[in-house]
């Protein structure tokens, strides 16, 4: 069990963010731990073909398949939402006594031959943790970015809105099934892990959805590092699903082909300029089509930050499926 003391200041200092970064180092244990039939499958039978190579090799050994990461490779991010170059400049700024520390505990619990030269010479640990990062971030994890991104910032929303209505009583009853929140504290089913016994405290928690994290909820709580728990989205199994086929459904007779196919892609919130990359139309074209299923009640949108994402509706969802379901009928 691992438990989070919470003072008045770490309470008022609960915050929320993602990070690239921490999508691709938890997406290296995922490679090596899940199957195809799992959750992951349709992701993992694309991308171990692209993924293998040295620098692989190098993160694997930095990352086993059970046990301890290295804190430091999945900093805490300052903002709601970080580039991943920001969070490789983070991992770079890690003082070298850290990073010998936190490699011998991963070499102690899981022995590799590549560790102990990291060990020596913490510099250049850096410099190769970070280039073999960037190689396999640009392989494995930023082609399918967009997407993963619009699916955590569903995932804040949702639970802002949980925090917002019911409080933090609310917002960890349905976080994750093993972490809950009692008393004064935040409790983890989870072998306690922290390098000194003793999680820093006032510094607020960090809460993390990440895609790679799924089953399990990670929580980082050894000092200097912000007490941090990742959690996977809801919607998780919606990530890796096809569009679905609009093309002479009835759903396209009724709206047209290309708002049919704005509608099926609509599986996630998407931004304008999202939208138009991936039906290959115009951003002011794209634009009035939304404004005519937006008024029709078949779309919807909200604003983060500076972007506005739109988002298919429950009546969206009805024509989508009712109108899969004509095909299958006419097909048979």
């Amino acid at each position: 069990m691992i438990s989070i003391r919470l003072n008045t200041d770490d309470v008022s200092r609960i915050r929320f963010a993602f990070s690239p970064v921490w999508e691709t180092v938890t997406s290296v244990r995922a490679l090596s731990n899940s199957s195809p039939g799992s959750v992951h499958g349709p992701w993992l039978r694309r991308v171990r073909p692209l993924a293998e190579g040295d620098d692989l090799m190098l993160l694997r050994a930095l990352i086993p398949r059970i046990g301890y990461i290295a804190d430091f490779m999945t900093p805490a991010p300052p903002r709601r939402s970080t580039s991943f170059e920001a969070g490789l400049a983070a991992i770079e700024a890690t003082p070298y006594e850290l990073v010998v520390d936190e490699l011998s505990r991963v070499h102690r619990g899981n022995p590799n031959p590549l560790l102990p030269g990291l060990i020596a010479d913490p510099g250049e640990a850096l410099s190769r943790i970070t280039g073999a990062l960037r190689t396999y971030w640009h392989r494995a994890v930023e082609p399918d970015w967009r997407r993963m991104r619009a699916l955590l910032q569903e995932d804040l929303a949702f639970r802002l809105d949980e925090l917002a209505a019911g409080g933090l009583d609310r917002l960890f009853r349905n976080l994750h099934p093993s972490v809950r929140l009692s008393d004064d504290r935040i409790e983890i089913d989870r072998p306690f892990v922290c390098p000194d016994g003793v999680p820093s405290a006032g510094q607020g928690v960090l809460l993390v959805p990440c895609v790679f994290t799924w089953p399990a909820a990670l929580p980082v709580t050894g000092a200097p590092h912000v007490p941090t728990i990742t959690y996977p989205p809801r919607g998780l199994g919606r990530l890796w699903e096809s569009q679905q086929e609009t093309a002479g459904s009835p759903l396209a007779e009724l709206v047209g082909r290309t708002r049919a196919a704005i509608v099926s892609h609509l599986d996630l919130p998407m931004s304008t300029t999202h939208l138009a990359h991936a039906l290959d139309v115009s951003a002011p074209t794209l634009s009035v089509h939304l404004g005519i299923l937006r008024n029709a009640g078949v779309v919807d949108s909200r604003r983060d930050g500076r972007t506005v994402l739109y988002f298919r509706t429950a009546l969206g969802n009805q024509l989508l499926t009712t109108s899969g379901t004509s095909q299958l009928s006419e097909t048979a």
